[in-house]
């Protein structure tokens, strides 16, 4: 069974900064009126830390990149050479009613979907290995996805509002921008019963604007 009905996929066409990067996502949860799987790039070397992330654990993990703090929980995400994708989903949507581990589930199924067509073979953790590690891919948790040598392949982090669901993933499998479409396409294929490619134009200066938060020394270095 699919986890949506109809998704529209945007294939973001600007790498921005960690701050942008994450305003986006909130503006994407504020204003979609149908779900989004948002695929993207990122202008710089960055990190991205979970909302209850220590940032002096993940200057030690990963040291000499830019670090951002996530909305969504997770572990540290070394951006340099992964493949990142949001879905967002509006409250209205069942998945976004679902209990958090069935939401995470019903997406990585996907992802697991969509890597097979590229012969990347990945299962559902079933958490047993997991480490405590405060990096991401050292620490498969129940549903991320896991490769054939027992390595974590893709992880992502969750949050609920009143508005919906935002969903930020990351898979340690890296493209470039051709196969980068494909795989969203196969994505979206996985994820939906129909979908249409889409282009978005968020304002600048109200993405700017919402990354200030972002840019905050008081959010990024919160715990």
């Amino acid at each position: 069974m699919k986890g949506l009905g109809e998704l529209s996929l945007w294939m973001d066409p600007v790498a921005r900064p960690g701050p942008e990067s994450m305003a986006v996502d909130e503006w994407l949860l504020e204003t979609a009126g149908k779900p989004v799987l948002r695929v993207y790039r990122w202008s710089g070397n960055w990190a991205s830390l979970g909302y209850f992330g220590e940032i002096e654990g993940a200057r030690a993990a990963v040291p000499g990149v830019n670090y951002v703090r996530r909305w969504t929980g997770g572990g540290l995400v070394d951006h340099r050479a992964d493949w990142t994708y949001s879905v967002i989903v509006p409250r209205d949507e069942a998945l976004a009613r679902a209990r958090g581990a069935e939401s995470y589930r019903i997406i990585h199924a996907a992802l697991v979907e969509a890597l097979a067509a590229e012969r990347i073979l990945a299962n559902l953790s079933d958490g047993g290995s997991e480490t405590g590690a405060a990096l991401c891919f050292a620490n498969p948790v129940s549903h991320d996805l896991v490769g054939r040598d027992g390595l974590k392949l893709a992880g992502a982090g969750q949050r609920r509002t009143r508005l919906g669901l935002l969903h930020q993933g990351s898979a340690a499998v890296a493209c470039d921008p051709a196969g980068s479409t494909v795989r969203g396409e196969r994505l979206a294929e996985a994820l939906s019963s129909s979908w249409s490619a889409c282009q978005l134009l968020p304002d600048p200066g109200l993405i700017r604007t919402m990354a200030v938060r972002y840019q905050r020394l008081g959010w990024v270095e919160r715990r």
